[in-house]
This record gives C-alpha cells, structure tokens and sequence, in this order.
C-alpha cells in the first residue's frame, strides 16, 4: 500500500509544528516532511526517494519565496503533476489569483484555529489523488479556496 507523504514548506516554525500535530492526529501513517523555503523545498525533492503526494506552500519565506517555488515546481517536468495549495496568513483576491495563474490546486489562509486546520487536512488526506479536486469543490471550508479544478492547471 503507497503511504500518503506531504511536504510543507514554511519558515514559521509554530505554523510548521501546528501542521505535523494536526496532521499526526487526523492520519498518524502520513509521512510529513518540512522545509524552510523554496530552495530548500527543491533540493529535499531530489533527495527524495518517494515524491510527495501534496505540497504546501508558504508564500512569504526567506531565500524563495512560495511563489518562486510555484513556478519551479511546475516548469519541471518530474514535479509539474504533483497538487500544490498555497499557505498564507492573507486572503487576498490578487494572492489567489497569482497562486491559481502559476498552477497552484488551491489557496488556504493558515486557520488559526486547531480543529478547523484538522479538519482542513483530513479533507487533503481522505481525498489525495484523481479525487482530490472533486471534494475540495463539494466540500466547503472557508480557509480553502479551490484555484484549479481538474484538468485547468495552467503548465
């Protein structure tokens, strides 16, 4: 059985441990690996012997920034398939509409709250995969905005 891997990529390091407690306790079997940045997020790809099945990205980082990370991911060719949701503190309308120009699935502000952010994530881990798209449309959670449903992420 293929075991579910999330990547997160985020410089704030209470976000970064709120994330891997709400995911441990929505699914304990998810593996979660963390990086700092975009250029961090890149090399920790190529060490990587099983690609992650999700990427979250901050926006705001040090060195590269979530959207420098966007558009790597996807003009290359081994990570372009791979669901990316943007991560910010910000819910702004002009955010969204970079995030959904540069290829990004969806755009979740960062819940301060900790069950909402659980129940945020249980939806990404119950629906990974072809499906994915489908319950982030049905479901509405306010933190989540769906950008590219399937078959209109822009490569």
């Amino acid at each position: 059985m293929h075991k579910k891997i999330f990547l997160l990529v985020d410089d704030d390091s209470d976000d970064t441990e709120m994330f891997g407690e709400a995911l441990a306790s929505v699914d304990s079997t998810i593996v979660l690996h963390t990086a700092v940045n975009g250029q961090t997020a890149l090399g920790k790809l190529e060490e990587l012997t099983e690609k992650p099945d999700i990427i979250f990205l901050d926006i705001n980082m040090p060195v590269m920034n979530g959207w420098e990370c966007l558009k790597a991911l996807k003009d290359n060719e081994a990570y372009r398939h791979i669901p990316v949701g943007m991560i910010s503190t910000s819910n702004h309308k002009r955010e969204m509409e970079i995030a959904a120009q540069l290829g990004a699935l969806c755009f979740m502000t960062k819940p301060s709250d900790f069950e909402i952010l659980k129940k945020a994530l249980k939806l990404f881990a119950t629906n990974l995969g072809s499906g994915l798209s489908d319950a982030l449309a049905q479901k509405k959670i306010a933190e989540i905005n769906l950008l590219n449903p399937a078959g209109k992420i822009k490569l």
